[in-house]
């Protein structure tokens, strides 16, 4: 009976050490006899006891690394700070735990390195605007570097670049600087855009005010020219009908020095202080003369 139970625990433990569960997004590299057996996936896998063993359990998840801040210094021998993370995924697992004793350690010297040589190569201004550039160089890098190893580099990103306290402090005032010019150069060119549209209404209203007044003397003439050319057409009719008249009533010449006298009359009731009668409205005053003698001379008598 003791001997069953002891057979029965046997069979458990080989059992246990028989039979491995892989998790899902892990393998297990398994060697046997010391020689790289087999990597298994995941699921139930069985080995045998004593003679196969798990040398190392690899995620094929894509992991991240925070490569610790490095004092780089650029072309321009200015030393600055970057901090880097890297994102890869391991491919082969075999080559990642066969062909380097620690995949992340290689990654994390060779990330150091690589940033060393290229910030090298760059002005520090240039490593402000470079990012994009920075981060697909160091990828590429990487990416043929570690190729070997069984992983792929999916993304490198610089997250932060800092340079010194007297540089960036230089470099604030500079900003400051080129922010205080662009302004003054827009309120400049606000002033000006202001002073042409104000100039240009003033002309706009100046032209529109000469073509108003232009107008309205044209107008003006024209109404004047029409009431004068009516006026004239008045006296012309008028004229013509006094003539037809006197002609028709076939005045004697009396008659007629008479009414030019009430015409030199009302001529007299204007404003103008000097009159002057024509030749004939003497003769004809003279006849009046002549008549008040002839008219007193009766009455005497």
């Amino acid at each position: 009976m003791t001997f069953l139970l002891i057979l029965l625990a046997i069979i458990l433990v080989i059992a246990f050490m028989s039979i491995k569960i892989v998790r899902q997004s892990e393998v297990y590299v398994i060697e046997r006899l010391g020689r790289f057996h087999k990597v298994a996936d995941a699921g139930l896998t069985i080995i045998v006891p004593f003679i196969d063993h798990v040398r190392s359990v690899v995620s094929l998840k894509q992991q991240t690394m925070d490569i610790p801040p490095q004092g780089v210094i650029t072309k321009d021998n200015v030393t600055i700070t970057i901090d880097t993370v890297v994102f890869y995924q391991v491919a082969d697992p075999a080559k990642a735990v066969y062909e380097i004793q620690s995949l992340k350690k290689g990654i994390e010297y060779l990330s150091i390195t690589t940033i060393r040589d290229i910030i090298g190569k760059m002005d520090l201004d240039e490593t402000f605007t470079s990012r994009d550039d920075i981060n697909a160089k160091l990828r590429t890098i990487l990416d043929e570097a570690t190729d070997k190893w069984g992983c792929n580099i999916d993304r490198v990103e610089v997250m932060d670049i800092n340079p010194p306290a007297d540089i960036r402090d230089a470099m604030e005032k500079q900003m400051n600087a080129e922010r205080n010019k662009r302004a003054l150069i827009l309120e400049a060119e606000a002033q000006k855009q202001s002073a042409i549209t104000i100039a240009e209404g003033k002309k706009e209203a100046a032209i529109l005010e000469a073509e108003a007044d232009s107008e309205a003397k044209i107008r003006r003439a024209a109404g004047d020219a029409e009431a004068i050319k009516q006026v004239a057409e008045a006296k012309a009719k008028e004229v013509q009908m006094v003539y037809e008249a006197i002609k028709q009533a076939d005045p004697d010449e009396k008659l007629v020095q008479i009414k030019s006298l009430e015409a030199l009359e009302e001529v007299a009731k204007g404003e103008a202080n000097k009159v002057f009668i024509p030749f004939d409205a003497t003769s004809a005053l003279g006849s009046l003369g002549a008549i008040k003698e002839v008219l007193k001379n009766d009455n005497k008598e």
